[in-house]
């Protein structure tokens, strides 16, 4: 027997598996290569989204005029904390001119109040949505690859058995090479599932600590302008 027969030809394996078992492969090793782009991205992402939500917050309780932090938030597009503040701030600014241009009532007041409460609330939604974008990928990776890679290895272990059955020579040596390559899908399987797994998780709790962080904020900046803002229509 040549030893170059004893080993595992994986090019082999991916060329000659048939439909199926070919097409589970490649669909894993796809699922693989756009997880690690995702895991590459997302990460260098949110890194950068909490380093600049630290600036901004650090700029907010640092300076006492709004536009100033909203000038200093235009340089942090990727804080979603930044971008929270823009919102709320525009809205505030509307709120403020309709306040300066005729005289209200309490209630036209408070009504400008709930009005910037829903701009941080739609904003603060539509961050989070663009933080989680591609992470469920992830997640579907984590949990589908395994399968899919168990029903590449139960397909080729049919088409082994298969194949020993019409050489009619059911010995060890017949039998181990073939079921070995068939693993070889289960194998492909976890290599997709267990990275995606782990990022899948770091990044929900990291988009978890920046979802608390433009709660926080928001409550933060109501109460200052129910102190500061709204203060005459008490």
């Amino acid at each position: 027997m040549n030893p170059a027969d004893t080993g595992i030809n994986y090019f082999e394996i991916i060329t000659h598996g048939g439909v199926i078992g070919t097409g589970v492969l490649l669909l894993l090793l796809a699922a693989s290569v756009w997880s690690w782009t995702i895991i590459v991205r997302k990460s260098m992402h949110l890194r950068k989204a909490r380093e600049e939500s630290q600036q901004f917050l650090e700029a907010f309780w640092r300076s006492k005029r709004l536009d100033a932090i909203y000038t200093a938030a235009e340089g942090l597009p990727l804080s979603p904390v930044a971008q929270v503040f823009r919102t709320a701030y525009v809205e505030l600014s509307k709120v403020t001119q309709g306040q300066a241009s005729a005289e209200q009532s309490m209630h036209d007041q408070m009504g400008g109040f709930e009005n910037v409460e829903l701009a941080l609330q739609r904003a603060s939604n539509a961050e989070l949505t663009a933080l989680e974008a591609t992470v469920p990928f992830l997640g579907t990776t984590a949990s589908a690859a395994p399968f899919v890679g168990l029903f590449g290895t139960v397909w080729g272990i049919m088409r082994a058995f298969n194949d020993i059955y019409q050489m009619g020579n059911a010995n060890l040596a017949t039998v181990s090479k073939p079921i070995s390559e068939s693993l070889i899908a289960t194998a492909v399987g976890l290599f997709a599932a267990i990275p995606a797994l782990i990022a899948y998780n770091a990044f929900n709790a990291r988009i978890r600590v920046l979802e608390n962080e433009m709660r926080n904020f928001g409550a933060d900046f109501l109460n200052i302008i129910k102190r500061h803002i709204f203060k005459k229509a008490a």
